[in-house]
């Protein structure tokens, strides 16, 4: 039995109840299987029914339509008990032409590797004057590898690739260790295409920005983060995240103006 424990709480009206067991059995399987061996974070998970709420003590992984909807449902940045909580868009995705399990897969294995969003990794860059400078790289473990074409399959159910902890070693040769599970990436940092990777120019500031890979080009960029994801929190003091005051029950009967209104 794993020391964390995830509840998996479908407040969305996009993905059934019967959807989001059926993709847990997956996730289940990546987390024992792929994630933990790797990352040494391991979790057990749970569906929590309509009208039931969360086991005390667990992290929750909420199914939500869209971010707009987290606000209104009372889901924030952390559990009822101030612990970790991860977001799935599942409407959002679907209207896009995303897979929601893929998603899922790539929010609940960046909970496990960072739940208070706070990791980083330095890398050292020299100016053209010689004077140092560098880059903290958000330790975000699916980022760089995150479009649906780069997932793989468990049954019947499609789930994030995510890297290695080799990926944020800046030492490693090209090709002389697995960079991300699926042996797609090369070299530390790579950016696979659709990828992304948040990273704070340490000397410059302006801030947390966005690393992209467009084709085989990588551009910095500042864009604002979405309402209620993961780069949002990070860039927002802790004292200033809240807690979330919603349960699985929440959602199902919910007038629907209140779903209207943004957090």
């Amino acid at each position: 039995m794993a020391d964390i424990h995830v509840a998996l709480i479908n407040a969305a009206t996009a993905v059934s109840d019967a959807e989001v067991q059926e993709a847990m059995a997956a996730l289940q399987t990546q987390v024992h299987r792929d994630f933990a061996p790797i990352w040494g974070k391991d979790a057990d998970l749970v569906f929590v029914p309509p009208g039931s709420d969360p086991p005390s003590g667990a992290w929750w992984l909420v199914m939500l339509d869209t971010s707009d909807q987290a606000g209104a449902l009372g889901y924030h940045d952390l559990t009822s008990q101030g612990l970790p909580l991860g977001k799935v868009f599942a409407k959002s995705d679907i209207d896009n032409g995303y897979v929601w399990t893929v998603t899922a897969s790539h929010e609940l294995l960046e909970l496990l590797a960072d739940p208070d969003i706070n990791l980083t990794t330095f890398v050292e860059q020299l100016q053209h004057d010689g004077a140092g400078s560098g880059r903290l790289y958000a330790y975000e473990v699916c980022d760089a590898c995150e479009a649906d074409q780069y997932g793989y399959k468990i049954d019947d159910t499609t789930v994030s690739d995510f890297v290695t902890p080799a990926w944020f070693e800046s030492f490693w040769p090209p090709g002389s260790s697995q960079f991300d599970y699926q042996n797609q990436i090369q070299r530390p940092f790579e950016l696979l295409p659709g990828g992304y990777i948040g990273v704070y120019p340490v000397y410059a500031g302006g801030g947390w920005q966005q690393l992209t890979a467009q084709a085989a080009e990588a551009a910095l960029h500042w864009a604002r983060p979405r309402v209620g994801s993961r780069r949002e929190r990070r860039r927002t003091a802790r004292s200033q995240w809240q807690l979330s005051t919603a349960h699985a029950a929440v959602g199902r009967s919910i007038p629907a103006g209140l779903l209207r209104r943004r957090p």
